[in-house]
């Protein structure tokens, strides 16, 4: 059995369709709650942890550090340390800002880590509990999370096409959008070969291809939903955020295809399906 932290976030909504797990939300374990996460993880013995919990408001981490760090930093880490004392296995979900966007060739997963914002230090933290616990595990970093659940930008594109004819979206920033169900699937495969071999172990990338803007990808999700919206392409710095946003975004996913055999998800074939699910739930 894999024991998994998060139950309504967009990853965690994906494995709710997994067998084998046992998913535990904020009700059973707050993650501010390090006491009642580690006795869960004591109780339970499972033979993994996947972590698939976190504090996503980017924009709100700047103003509220304490808290990101807490979620995203010391949680993970208590967990890891648990992992360690039972022997078994860790996969955690970072994110692509731990680097600070610079250049324009993907980031490897031996590229030193330079956050631009709260979130991303959270993020950081984390990854550094981790790594420093001792414990067995796998931390993949993704971006740009899309699906049918929580907060994303599909979700708001499909809100924002029945209430506007023009919108001006981000075209210098360049990612490349990770369905859910991807990385929900890549989680439990890691988390079974480190159950097997743990010499797996380490830090891997894993995102959408191919890589794209946020113009580009709005104007994929109007073509997919027939709306006659107009993009108006502009840049970063014409729209200011709270917290600074990485202008590069693309990974280098080469080490977890040679290492577990997980290629890059073709985020537009996904698109269609994740549309049809939005209007489904609605």
């Amino acid at each position: 059995m894999i024991l998994v932290f998060g139950k309504t976030g967009q990853v965690a909504s994906e494995l709710q369709h997994e067998k084998n797990l046992t998913l535990i939300g904020r009700k059973e374990a707050n993650l501010l709650d390090l006491d009642t996460c580690k006795k869960l993880i004591h109780e339970y013995k499972p033979d993994a942890v996947i972590n698939a919990a976190a504090y996503t408001a980017v924009d709100d981490a700047e103003n509220d550090r304490a808290l990101a760090d807490a979620i995203n930093g010391i949680a993970p880490t208590v967990i890891a340390q648990s992992c360690r004392k039972l022997n078994i296995p860790f996969v955690h979900i970072s994110s692509d800002y731990v680097f600070n966007g610079s250049g324009s060739n993907p980031k490897l997963n031996s590229d030193i880590p330079s956050p631009i914002n709260a979130y991303g230090r959270s993020k950081l933290l984390g990854e550094d509990g981790i790594r420093n616990s001792g414990c067995v595990f796998a931390i993949i970093r993704t971006s740009w999370i899309i699906s049918p659940y929580g907060n994303n930008f599909v979700k708001t594109m499909h809100e924002m096409a029945k209430k506007k004819s023009t919108l001006s979206i981000v075209a210098d920033q360049s990612g490349g959008p990770t369905p859910a169900k991807s990385i929900a699937q890549a989680c439990l495969r890691v988390a079974e070969e480190l159950i097997k071999n743990p010499l797996k172990a380490g830090t891997y990338h894993l995102s959408g291809t191919p890589n794209t803007s946020w113009a580009e990808l709005a104007t994929k999700i109007f073509q997919h939903i027939e709306s006659d919206v107009k993009i108006n392409h502009i840049l970063t710095k014409d729209y200011p955020t709270p917290a600074m946003r990485p202008l590069n975004s693309r990974l280098d996913c080469s080490a977890i295809e040679q290492v577990f055999n997980i290629h890059r998800p073709n985020w537009d074939k996904s698109l269609k399906n994740i549309l049809k699910q939005i209007r489904e739930i609605k």
